[in-house]
């Protein structure tokens, strides 16, 4: 069984430029530390991540990376500027070697891929939040419409 880590940017600030190059807040960072350290005894590390290349999704990235092990990973502005027929596609290009993916992105497409995954209703995942889905499929390519189960929500 394949697994799903979906995982919505830390809180960001405002910045004098644009949406992209938003940073952390102090305490975006803070909870991000604090569940990544809660992820040590149950995550212990992902085959591949994806990640958008926005500056606070950057930062997000590295937080987590240094309590798991990311074997491989991939930054994309797609991510960023996608909607959540984008993020299907990104999903079916993964190599079916593949066990494990962590996703991190944005808001409002994060929560939408959430939906739709794991047919249930809409939830708005808050920032730091992460959705953790178990995928009944062999290969990546079937990915889509109800092919999950979202298993928990960690904050």
């Amino acid at each position: 069984m394949k697994q799903l880590f979906l995982l919505r940017h830390g809180e960001a600030g405002f910045s004098q430029g644009s949406d992209f190059q938003r940073q952390l807040t102090k305490k975006g960072r803070e909870n991000l530390m604090r569940m990544a350290e809660g992820l040590i005894s149950t995550l212990k590390s992902v085959d591949l991540m994806y990640c958008s290349s926005s500056e606070r999704t950057l930062e997000t990235a590295d937080l987590i990376g240094k309590h798991i092990t990311v074997k491989e990973s991939i930054f994309t502005r797609e991510i960023y500027q996608g909607d959540m027929g984008d993020m299907i596609g990104i999903l079916e290009k993964t190599s079916p070697s593949v066990e494990s993916c962590l996703f991190v992105g944005h808001n409002p497409t994060i929560s939408l891929l959430l939906a739709h995954i794991s047919a249930e209703h809409y939830l708005g995942l808050q920032p730091g939040m992460m959705a953790v889905i178990d995928l009944e499929i062999s290969d990546w390519k079937m990915i889509g419409f109800g092919t999950g189960s979202l298993k928990e929500i960690i904050q």
